[in-house]
């Protein structure tokens, strides 16, 4: 203690000490701020490619999975399905018969069939009207909303139409064909999410 009656070194013991808990709790308060910058685990997962053992998939079958938070239908395409995509009869009827939005598929998928290979169509299952689910109808036989369905996907909530390969018909609501997302085929899996070996 000095003669004022002030201990300096009690004085500079509180002044670290106030600066080192004011230290703590900068570091506490920013840590969850910067955390915030970086995506979430789930965050991560949505995005993340998905593997599909595709080995059972029978010809007329559909299987449905989730990437990135949206349907994706998987399907593996009959013969008579595959020919029904090449007729002029079935072209004529299409929006975008040629896939030229490109957009909507890579680029090895802007083909007659929208795919890498001829009898697996992998699609977004969102209706590219105002996002609805549309429903697998493959049996070629006239529906009441078409007389001469020839198989593919119809989205019962506005109308809009789509052939074997997801492509959009003529005067229906939805503008475009239904979304190819990025994929590939090892053998018997398919990964969606991925198109680089």
């Amino acid at each position: 203690m000095t003669q004022d009656g002030v201990n300096k070194g009690r004085r500079r013991f509180l002044y670290i000490a106030t600066g080192a808990m004011g230290a703590v709790g900068a570091v506490g308060v920013a840590t969850p701020f910067v955390r915030s910058w970086f995506p979430s685990e789930k965050a991560k997962a949505i995005g993340a490619p998905v593997t599909v053992d595709i080995s059972r998939l029978e010809p007329g079958e559909i299987r449905t999975v989730e990437w990135r938070g949206k349907p994706v239908f998987v399907v593996r395409r009959t013969e008579e399905a595959i020919s029904t995509l090449k007729s002029e009869d079935l072209m004529s009827r299409l929006s975008d018969p040629q896939s030229e939005v490109a957009s909507q598929q890579p680029e090895y998928a802007q083909n007659p069939v929208r795919a890498r290979a001829e009898d697996l169509l992998v699609v977004e299952g969102v209706c590219t009207h105002l996002g609805c689910s549309p429903q697998f109808i493959p049996s070629v036989e006239p529906q009441s909303f078409d007389e001469n369905w020839m198989g593919g996907f119809f989205c019962p909530c506005h109308g809009s139409r789509f052939d074997m390969a997801g492509r959009v018909f003529s005067g229906v609501p939805a503008p475009t064909n239904l979304v190819v997302p990025p994929h590939m085929i090892e053998g018997a899996m398919l990964t969606i999410g991925e198109d680089t070996v």
